[in-house]
């Protein structure tokens, strides 16, 4: 009982986060002129923006935290929640774009921000702690918008970034969850299998991606999944590929150029042995 009232006063603080960073991005002058025209950019219409909870954390030291005190939140709340410092001096997302993290019923679970700044030293993107409704390794990005086509289609994509999900959903293409940069995990992949038997990893074409997608197909298989994989072609991911070619073509090519697991493997290790007899003899 007490875990199940821990759980919700959680998703209500997370929910002002959600209501503060998205009113941050759409009604707001520094919103409008940073985030929203950096989402444009990126090619987003507004209704996909406002479909994922997107939204943007001015860069302001504790504005989240002034209006969720007058609004009567718990300080302990925000601090675990990870909305504001632990010390509750300041607002924990600043001049970042927000990503909201939906767990399988739609509420929301955690954020990811992602900076504006091209400073080396500032982190890329950060993210909220794990707490009692956020375990990083049992939520798929995008899961509760996908779930439906899923299982409609009887497969599942998987890709890496928030980014890729977000654009090939708007492009039509809605079976797809990303692992969000964190190495795939059994708890992901049983999230899945709920759903249907058919994965289909999407990674990027270079050594990182397919290091990656070589990473997640063994436990994938544990899973009794049946798995393909299909690697971009270099230089391009999930999001850049659909923006430039459109979802009919990046269906297409991710159809055509899908390599069973067996298939996938073989042609590595031939691509590893070329040019050396020995080792080819003896693979």
């Amino acid at each position: 009982m007490a875990e199940a009232q821990l759980a919700d006063s959680l998703y209500i603080v997370n929910d002002f986060g959600l209501q503060h960073f998205q009113k941050q991005l759409f009604e707001t002058d520094e919103g409008k002129s940073v985030a929203l025209s950096y989402f444009r950019k990126r090619g987003l219409r507004e209704e996909t923006i406002r479909a994922f909870g997107l939204g943007y954390a001015p860069d302001e030291r504790d504005l989240l935290l002034r209006k969720a005190k007058s609004a009567g939140h718990n300080l302990e709340l925000l601090k675990k929640v990870g909305l504001c410092s632990q010390d509750g001096s300041r607002d924990f997302f600043r001049a970042r774009v927000m990503f909201a993290i939906h767990n399988l019923s739609g509420k929301v679970a955690a954020f990811a921000g992602r900076t504006m700044s091209s400073e080396k030293t500032v982190p890329k993107y950060i993210n909220s702690p794990e707490t009692e409704i956020y375990v990083k390794n049992k939520i798929l990005y995008g899961a509760f918008q996908a779930k439906k086509a899923i299982r409609q289609l009887d497969e599942c994509l998987l890709v890496e970034g928030y980014m890729d999900v977000i654009s090939l959903y708007q492009a039509g293409i809605e079976n797809v969850v990303a692992s969000s940069g964190t190495s795939l995990t059994e708890g992901q992949l049983q999230l899945i299998r709920r759903n249907t038997s058919n994965l289909k990893i999407l990674y990027d074409g270079d050594p990182a991606g397919i290091k990656a997608a070589l990473r997640g197909l063994d436990l994938a298989l544990e899973q009794d999944l049946n798995v393909k994989i299909c690697l971009l072609p270099d230089g391009h991911d999930p999001d850049s590929y659909v923006q430039e070619f459109g979802g009919e073509q990046f269906l297409k090519y991710t159809t055509e150029n899908a390599k069973d697991f067996i298939f996938f493997k073989t042609d590595l290790l031939l691509e590893e042995t070329k040019g050396d007899p020995i080792k080819r003899q003896v693979w």
